[in-house]
């Protein structure tokens, strides 16, 4: 096996020429001999480098509109042939095949195409044929050919020339070849999505090329790696690395918070709302939400969808938090936050959210739609003797908006614009229920004329009946038990509203 290869002939076809110059220059300093086609030729041409067409070498012209220029045996010949098998040099010395120790190419953008919402026509004329013919090929052959398939390795392969005049290792070209084998897969991963319309089976595929290892996972003895760009969605000015735990709170937050339209404030512990509020005012917002429940808030995740001012910043900075996140801070509100260097400060950015969900799960992976539908006032319809007010329908909107961003089982109790208390994640709806009661009364919340929501229908009328005659006055849920008409007899014999959406939120 080959352990040093000296780069004598490349061929060098890119679609992006960025910082690719250098590289030329000491190519040729090297006198490697360059093959080229197209743009890139007539840009080395343009240099003053020597270049010789791929044409040329093959004698065919690039023909169909430019779909086929490089597919050609004296190419693929010269690129797969074996340096240590006598049959495969023959061969080339036979058909006069030059041996191609460098190939630089990168692909088509097809997937920026698909994202810009060209047509058709021209998203296809994007899928490249030839360039990731010859990513696979130098890549399959790496103990004797270097592959650079990306313009971000320019760098590293400007100083391999540099202080290694040329000659590269075996460790070198097998790490290019891995690189060059994750683009081509990305590459073919977006083509296929593209195409799938989940017919006749769905397929799971998916790739993502940007990754951050994380300090561990949940817990300390679990190593944790987010793939994704956090880059193109916050922009943090303060504060350490996010965590595993930090990043599934704030997606929770995120969901949460992007439901509201009103300045408003939620704060989060454990992917959980332990407050939340909306004001005219996001300063007030702040305080309401703090309110709901001021122990759980203690190093929880904080959202905001307005901008943090002075004043904002001052009331949040007097309490202990993991993350703070808002569109926009003030100036002055970053100088009075950043006074506590741990707190990490994200300002959110406008992207584009996944439609899909998806996690491990057993020796598989599950996926769903992403949960998109929230009941208004228009989607409930009344189901007991008497009609809610038009205060307590906004309520139960508030209060369902909530709901759905809350593990189940939960009740969920609100008035005014504000979260009062939660049960969240039990076993039985009714513990739920006392749950949230015992917290309302634990932070002085009186819940007269307040309303409740629930994530599923009610089996019996135990929840209705304890809500009612703590002071609840309308209730929210997706109806559908066989014993329905329990829980609005219940509601009938109370005197309080009950309406239904048809629609349940489990959140597990």
């Amino acid at each position: 096996m080959s352990q040093s290869v000296q780069i004598k002939n490349a061929l060098i076809s890119v679609y992006y020429k960025d910082n690719l110059e250098p590289i030329i220059h000491e190519l040729n300093r090297l006198g490697v001999k360059i093959y080229s086609t197209g743009g890139t030729e007539t840009f080395i041409r343009d240099l003053g480098v020597d270049v010789i067409a791929v044409e040329d070498l093959t004698s065919y012209p690039s023909i169909l509109g430019g779909r086929v220029k490089t597919l050609h045996p004296k190419v693929f010949g010269g690129i797969l042939a074996r340096r240590s098998f006598d049959g495969d040099q023959q061969q080339l010395a036979q058909y006069e095949i030059p041996e191609i120790d460098l190939v630089i190419v990168d692909l088509y953008p097809f997937e920026e195409t698909v994202n810009s919402g060209a047509s058709q026509e021209d998203i296809i004329e994007k899928i490249d044929i030839g360039g990731i013919s010859l990513i696979r090929a130098a890549a399959k052959n790496y103990k004797d050919v270097v592959i650079l398939a990306s313009k971000d390795d320019y760098s590293e392969l400007e100083n391999i020339l540099k202080t290694q005049e040329g000659a590269t290792t075996i460790d070198q070209r097998r790490r290019f070849a891995q690189k060059a084998f994750n683009i081509s897969s990305n590459y073919d991963t977006h083509i296929f999505k593209y195409f799938d319309n989940s017919e006749p089976m769905p397929v799971f595929k998916q790739s993502v090329q940007q990754s951050q290892v994380l300090r561990y996972g949940e817990n300390p003895h679990q190593k944790g790696t987010f793939y994704g760009n956090l880059d193109a969605m916050f922009n943090k000015l303060n504060g350490k690395e996010l965590s595993y735990n930090n990043l599934v709170d704030v997606d929770a937050a995120v969901a949460l918070i992007d439901e509201f339209t009103e300045p408003t404030v939620a704060i989060l512990k454990h992917t959980n709302a332990c407050g939340i509020a909306s004001r005219q005012h996001i300063n007030q917002a702040w305080i309401d939400a703090l309110a709901c429940d001021p122990v759980s808030a203690f190093g929880g995740v904080i959202i905001a969808n307005d901008e943090i001012d002075a004043a904002t910043a001052t009331e949040i900075d007097k309490i202990f938090y993991e993350v703070l996140i808002a569109p926009a801070f003030t100036d002055e509100a970053v100088a009075i936050l950043k006074a506590k260097k741990n707190r990490i400060i994200l300002v959110r950015q406008p992207v584009e959210l996944p439609s899909k969900q998806f996690k491990t799960l057993l020796n598989g992976v599950i996926e769903q739609d992403k949960d998109n539908t929230v009941e208004g006032p228009a989607q409930m319809t009344t189901v007991t003797e008497k009609q809610p007010t038009e205060q307590e329908l906004k309520d139960l909107y508030f209060a369902n908006k909530v709901v759905k961003h809350t593990k189940s089982n939960t009740i969920v109790i609100a008035k005014n614009g504000q979260l009062m208390a939660s049960g969240v994640g039990q076993t039985s709806r009714v513990d739920a229920m006392k749950q949230a009661l015992i917290k309302a009364a634990e932070f002085g919340f009186d819940v007269k004329g307040a309303v409740m929501s629930s994530d599923a229908f009610f089996p019996f009328a135990d929840c209705v009946e304890i809500g009612a005659d703590a002071g609840i006055t309308a209730v929210l849920q997706p109806g559908g038990s066989i014993n329905d008409k329990l829980s609005v007899e219940m509601c009938n014999q109370k005197g309080i509203a009950m309406v239904t959406t048809g629609v349940r939120h489990f959140k597990h």
